[in-house]
């Protein structure tokens, strides 16, 4: 069941400064004896996810689109060229930031649904675009470093038990709800290849 919640309109500061501390709490990682050794880069995941909300919040504000297929485009290409420089397979990784972006646009379209089926609680300000492309950026980097250190893991029989095992730990320590945890099994689909 879904709950209305009455959001209140906050003044541009206002809001700034709680999108940048909510950006500086996403970054604080998961726990330091991760269930797998997955979790680092599945927690990066989620928190890539979870810079949606500020996102979304800029797009509704400036009636701007969800999608932009030449930005996507662009990312992936230069997020190839960071998994070369890696020597990381290129393919596979623009193939899991490609599962990345496309769970994050879903959780704009929900985002837009629920505020054009409510409107009283859409964002009244536009959170600064810039920072929360700066902390995409730097998950990014981070996630990169972590499939490169994760690669024979994420090319074995046991990928899926720990993918599993690493997605249940960071969806119970970030406490993701419905539908975060369903974009972060569309963000790791592709992780385990063999």
């Amino acid at each position: 069941m879904h709950r209305s919640v009455h959001r209140p309109r906050l003044t541009a500061a206002a809001r700034c400064g709680a999108v940048t501390v909510g950006l500086a709490m996403l970054a604080a990682p998961v726990r330091a004896d991760p269930a797998s050794p997955l979790t680092p880069l599945v927690d990066a995941a989620a928190q890539r996810l979870q810079v949606a909300e500020p996102v979304a919040a800029y797009k509704w504000n400036q009636h701007g689109a969800i999608e932009d297929p030449v930005r996507v485009q662009q990312e992936l290409a230069r997020l190839g060229d960071e998994a070369d420089a890696a020597h990381v397979d290129r393919d596979y990784v623009t193939r899991v930031f490609g599962d990345q972006i496309g769970a994050t646009e879903a959780i704009e379209y929900s985002r837009f649904a629920d505020w054009k089926l409510n409107p009283a609680s859409a964002p009244g300000d536009s959170p600064d675009l810039s920072a929360s492309r700066s902390s995409i950026d730097a998950f990014n980097r981070a996630m990169v470093a972590q499939i490169s250190d994760d690669w024979n893991l994420l090319h074995s029989p046991e990928c899926a038990a720990q993918l599993g095992a690493a997605r249940n730990e960071v969806i119970r320590d970030r406490r993701l709800d419905g539908l975060y945890q369903k974009a972060l099994s569309s963000a790791t689909q592709s992780y385990c290849q063999r």
